[in-house]
């Protein structure tokens, strides 16, 4: 497994602790394949990398197509005979009371929360394997350890998110290693995801102390750094006001 100069690929790479993500990385030296679907960011995130010691390259990708995350993890192979690193951190946050019966939302956070998850895995974990490396990282959330109201099922798609990890680094080979990071309140688009009017009122105190994407960022940069013997099973990343 190669020590410096991974291959990396992010997912909700557009804006927050993806964005972070892969502009850390890519300053650290290595090449970032960055997807989401809004492409125009990406492109403007890969410009502003020129220049560093790694490189950021744009892809879309929407994680709750099977076929396309595929393709993602298919397109990095082509271009660069294989992958060290799957940072798996694409997530939606609409949050609401349950007796809101806001379903589609449910919905959608389990399809991109759980789903596109579980696509990244499926499209990694053979090529980690038949290489004999390979690094998970799942941006979990406090929420996988905690809840609270209006965010039932969110945490419910974060604990599953945590679980799946968990599951996923007890199975893998001792090769590829596993990491959760746990970030608690982040500036990020999140909350504005948020259309119950009690809910967002809520999030706009719960926000009130909030850290920015680059301390999540400098969380995975930590774990990607240690020895191949090492392997950093879980990171929780808030803010010190965060009790």
């Amino acid at each position: 497994m190669p020590d410096q100069g991974k291959i990396v690929l992010v997912t909700g790479a557009s804006s927050g602790i993806g964005e972070a993500v892969a502009a850390r990385l890519a300053a650290e030296g290595h090449h970032v394949l960055a997807g989401a679907r809004r492409t125009d960011r990406l492109d403007r995130l890969a410009e502003k990398a020129r220049g560093e010691p790694g490189s950021i390259e744009a892809a879309r990708l929407d994680v709750t197509e099977r076929a396309g995350f595929e393709a993602f993890v298919a397109r990095a192979l082509d271009r660069h005979g294989r992958i060290d690193v799957l940072v798996n951190n694409a997530g939606v946050m609409p949050l609401s009371r349950l007796d809101a019966l806001l379903v589609d939302q449910w919905d959608r956070m389990i399809d991109v929360n759980v789903r596109g998850l579980l696509y990244g895995i499926a499209a990694a974990l053979p090529v980690f394997v038949r290489q004999g490396w390979g690094h998970f990282v799942t941006t979990a959330s406090i929420g996988a350890h905690q809840v609270s109201p209006t965010a039932a099922v969110y945490c419910g798609t974060k604990y599953a998110a945590w679980a799946i990890t968990e599951g996923l680094r007890q199975e893998s080979p001792p090769s590829v290693r596993v990491t959760t990071v746990s970030p608690g309140v982040v500036t990020s688009e999140l909350a504005a995801t948020i259309t119950d009017p009690g809910a967002a009122e809520a999030m706009r105190t719960y926000r009130a102390n909030a850290i920015e994407p680059d301390a999540v960022a400098r969380a995975v940069a930590f774990a990607l750094a240690q020895p191949p013997d090492v392997d950093v099973n879980e990171i929780v990343v808030r803010p010190t006001r965060q009790r």
